[in-house]
């Protein structure tokens, strides 16, 4: 006899992240995994070292300093704030409490891994919902809609199509969802979108009792390497993350630097300011090549590639690596025909555009 799991949990493929090296090719440039192209504040780094001296003891448990320095930057409420290891910790601490065996999970069809993950995890039922050109489809979410939802997960931008909800959109999708149906915005891109009818989930959670925001500091800040997430939500989830959430789950030096982080307001307008001028640069110049590039709001741009034999995605992925470019495979968020490309420093964008133009004009 041997243990055996919950149901559900053997039902997971494990999460893989984007690749960072090519066998054979020395110093890749790794454009896999949505990091930010600037990389962190200087301040956050200076932040980092100098927590060095504090490693010996444990952290205090509820994340104050960063919880202050959050609801500072933000004006929100820190009593409502939950800091995790990363959003990804929030986003599975949020079905390890509010699933039950059997209960429905819903998100978008081409959404964020970890949702799945998440509710087989908890035995849960995950229902994956047609998109509609590769847009979160409000109508066929609420058609899917039964007494047994418990989970409504919206990735808003959505990763990788780059696609996002407007706020009215997103408050049309809240009023159709019942009231024990908790609705959780994965906000992780919202500090690149800079688009009137975008709201990130605060204003929706200030006003509704079933209504999460996960944020996470891996991406516009440079500090995934750190894990820091949070989430802002009602009083009373926020109670029940409290009581389950590990004692210690932020490091010292983690806090210090999303602290400093937060402070170095220059470093994040000239990160969001480079990632629309070559993310629009990447995209005009791939579709140049007859490409098809759909538009995104994020750090990264989700490219098609045809399915003829030698100009299909796979035989991009391996003609870029061989170059020591390294992009992402999404046949597994259900996009075969797709490589996903992030947004890098200069040198790095013109490498690949220039790449992808000769793998385009070879016979």
């Amino acid at each position: 006899m041997t243990p055996i799991p919950k149901p559900g949990v053997l039902d997971i493929t494990p999460y893989v992240g984007g690749r960072a090296s090519v066998g054979g090719v020395a110093n890749p440039t790794k454009l896999s995994s949505n990091e930010s192209a600037l990389g962190p504040s200087p301040l956050a780094l200076t932040a980092y070292e100098e927590a060095a001296s504090e490693v010996a003891v444990y952290p205090e448990g509820s994340a104050s300093i960063l919880r202050a320095a959050i609801g500072e930057t933000y004006g929100l409420d820190t009593s409502r704030i939950v800091c995790g290891n990363g959003s990804d910790e929030l986003l599975t601490m949020l079905a390890s409490a509010y699933l039950r065996p059997g209960d429905e999970v819903l998100f978008s069809e081409h959404a964020f891994i970890v949702y799945r993950i998440a509710a087989l995890a908890n035995s849960a039922v995950p229902v994956a919902v047609p998109e509609k050109n590769l847009c979160t489809d409000v109508d066929a979410m609420l058609a899917r809609v039964t007494p047994k939802t418990r989970l409504v997960y919206l990735a808003n931008p959505n990763n990788p199509t780059g696609s996002y909800l407007a706020h009215n959109e997103v408050r049309r999708l809240h009023a159709g969802l019942p009231p024990q149906a908790l609705l959780v915005i994965d906000a992780a891109y919202a500090e690149f979108v800079r688009r009137n009818d975008f709201e990130p989930g605060i204003e929706m959670v200030a006003n509704f009792p079933n209504v999460v925001m996960t944020r996470t500091f891996s991406k516009v800040y440079g500090l995934a390497g750190l894990r820091i997430g949070w989430a802002y939500c009602p009083a009373a989830v926020a109670d029940v993350l409290n009581r389950i959430r590990g004692p210690f789950n932020v490091s010292i030096p983690a806090q210090r630097a999303g602290v400093a982080a937060l402070k170095d307001r220059d470093h994040v307008e000239r990160s969001v300011a480079h990632n629309m001028q070559w993310r629009m640069w990447l995209t005009e110049a791939i579709r140049a090549t007859g490409l098809r590039v759909d538009d995104s709001v994020g750090n990264f741009i989700l490219i098609h590639f045809p399915q003829t034999k030698g100009k299909t995605a796979s035989d991009a992925d391996r003609f870029l690596c061989e170059r020591g470019l390294i992009l992402r495979a999404v046949g597994n968020y259900g996009l075969p025909d797709c490589l996903r490309l992030t947004v890098g420093l200069e040198d790095a964008n013109r490498k690949v555009a220039a790449a992808l133009t000769d793998f385009m004009r070879r016979p």
